[in-house]
């Protein structure tokens, strides 16, 4: 059975039209209910352990921060496994990150598997590197005429699969908005 997880996501449904025909074929994080998102903490916290008082002070937290815009122009890849649009300006998705992460230090980010955060909206994730190739040149042709994806960053999704499927659990606003 899978963990009971959650994490805390900036969605992206302007990039819904172009990556959703390629995550739904080649990410398996699609078929579970994830849409297309940038993350910024994932591990977080057992959805059970996340109460009023978590949620009061995550939505203090991040009122500090200002919402931003940002587009999705540059594909790539990490290296054998993931194909992904790389968001730019990226230092607002890192310093939102590091923030969550100095707020609950347990929850290092991808419990701490790589050293440096990158933020990415993944488009595929596949093991055999020929077939990555070969979705990559694909994504690219389709995706050429759609790119640069403008978006705007307002709100901070809470997610959890606690159902069996991941869903947005609250929206947290960035600068004062709220969800």
């Amino acid at each position: 059975m899978p963990a009971i997880e959650s994490a805390l996501v900036v969605l992206v449904p302007e990039a819904e039209r172009l990556v959703k025909p390629f995550r739904d074929r080649y990410d398996p994080a699609a078929a579970i209910g994830v849409p297309a998102h940038i993350t910024l903490l994932y591990p977080f916290k057992p959805p059970d352990e996340i109460g009023p008082a978590l949620l009061d002070d995550l939505g203090r937290g991040f009122a500090r921060f200002a919402g931003f815009r940002f587009s999705l122009a540059h594909v790539r890849r990490f290296p054998a496994e993931v194909l992904y649009l790389a968001p730019e300006p990226d230092e607002p998705f890192r310093q939102l990150t590091s923030a969550i992460w100095d707020w609950y230090p347990e929850t290092p980010p991808y419990g701490g598997q790589w050293p440096e955060v990158i933020p990415h909206l993944t488009v595929a994730s596949l093991r055999d590197e020929k077939e990555l190739d070969r979705v990559a040149d694909e994504f690219k042709r389709v995706a050429q005429p759609m790119l640069p994806i403008d978006a705007t960053a307002q709100d901070i999704a809470l997610m959890d699969n606690r159902s069996g499927r991941w869903h947005v659990r609250t929206t947290l606003g960035l600068g004062g908005a709220s969800g």
